[in-house]
């Protein structure tokens, strides 16, 4: 089997040469002719129930579109699993595994903070029709029920960077599939399917797309759930734009190059903030893992570093609005640094006692000169209670 990099250039695009082209074409339609009204009508029946076209008539693209196939294609083929379904945000992508477990008589779900906030804020209300236990990840087994259809974890978890032993989770949930949200790591650094989950969730608009301009959510997963979420999107509308699968698709192929040098930048500026009067505490995985992780399940750390700054909200506040080549924005994984407070925006609507620190700051490491962003830091830190010497 060729190699990851390898992979991220070609997966998706083994059959361009035959077809006389050399990047992947896009296809925009909306409907596609019938060849007659039998099998338009049989291929109708297959795309709706989660099947391929398996050379039959594409029908219409909500049911199928093959540039959006060619994305998940070779998404799975990185993740090592049977398949994988896009969806236009990674919310609409998480809204679905919902969905498919409670198609199925299971609406129990046991989930592990912290979560993306609106990933908490989804399970937390239940809108769905899903319940959720909040525990501890050694209390998994215990909170299983015979109608608990999905364990939900994060690694790195958002926005803290905490992370989970995927194959320990596997194993306390016994039957009960496993999902997890490798959006942080991509499959450059994880791939939680070798390590037993069933199901593997990206939010596309971050590190696969890599750029800020393109929005899309994917599972990766067995053929059985592919087929289920495949139906779910069919009826539900959720199809990742064409466009957008070409732009994401494109993004594989510099993964890997992008989320090394991200992540060699995040290490440096890790190791600055650790030295700096500013700043109370950093969370990052290259400094501290004590279930050694790293090189086990994960092979680097990653390119999201969180640290507290000392003087609380206020003090913090005034860092992320004194930023000057740093971008004062939510998302991440894209060429540019972001920072952001995750409190006070993508975990606003988390409940106040599993709230991220007001003092906290997620910094998502771009492709600037490590010295640039720590020089913008410095800057910003100056202003702040306790100002840098």
């Amino acid at each position: 089997m060729t190699q990851l990099d390898t992979r991220s250039v070609h997966a998706g695009r083994d059959d361009l040469t035959a077809l006389g082209v050399h990047v992947p074409p896009i296809d925009l339609s909306t409907t596609y002719p019938l060849p007659d009204v039998h099998t338009g009508g049989a291929s109708y029946d297959a795309l709706a129930q989660g099947n391929g076209p398996d050379g039959g008539s594409l029908v219409y693209q909500r049911l199928w579109n093959p540039t959006v196939a060619r994305f998940e294609e070779a998404l799975a083929e990185l993740e090592h699993t049977d398949g994988a379904v896009a969806f236009g945000t990674g919310m609409a992508a998480l809204a679905a595994c919902l969905l498919g477990t409670v198609a199925v008589g299971k609406p129990h779900v046991i989930a592990v903070r912290p979560l993306y906030g609106g990933s908490d804020h989804l399970l937390s209300t239940g809108l769905l029709g899903t319940t959720v236990s909040w525990v501890a990840v050694d209390e998994i087994a215990a909170a299983v029920r015979p109608d608990t259809g999905l364990v939900i974890v994060e690694t790195p978890a958002n926005p803290t960077l905490e992370l989970i032993d995927i194959a320990a989770v596997v194993r306390q949930a016994g039957d009960v599939p496993v999902l997890v949200d490798s959006t942080f790591a991509t499959p450059v650094l994880q791939q939680p399917a070798r390590h037993g989950a069933s199901l593997v969730l990206h939010s596309a608009t971050k590190y696969l797309g890599g750029h800020g301009d393109v929005m899309g959510g994917v599972v990766a997963g067995s053929r059985e759930w592919v087929g289920r979420l495949r139906q779910i999107r069919a009826v539900t509308g959720g199809l990742l734009h064409p466009l957008a699968a070409y732009e994401l698709h494109r993004g594989l192929q510099t993964l890997p190059v992008r989320v090394r040098a991200q992540q060699a930048t995040a290490a440096k500026v890790a190791d600055w903030l650790c030295a700096q009067p500013a700043v109370e505490q950093v969370y990052y995985p290259g400094l501290s893992d004590p279930q050694e992780l790293i090189g086990r399940q994960q092979s680097g750390p990653g390119a999201i570093v969180a640290f507290t700054v000392a003087g609380g909200y206020e003090a913090a506040a005034q860092v992320a609005g004194s930023l000057r080549l740093i971008t004062h924005a939510v998302s991440l994984g894209g060429v540019d640094t972001l920072i952001q407070h995750p409190a006070a925006l993508t975990h606003r609507l988390v409940a106040d006692d599993a709230k991220p620190s007001n003092a906290l700051l997620r910094l998502s490491l771009g492709l600037e000169d490590p010295e640039d962003i720590t020089a913008d830091l410095l800057q910003a830190f100056s202003r702040v209670l306790r100002p840098v010497g």
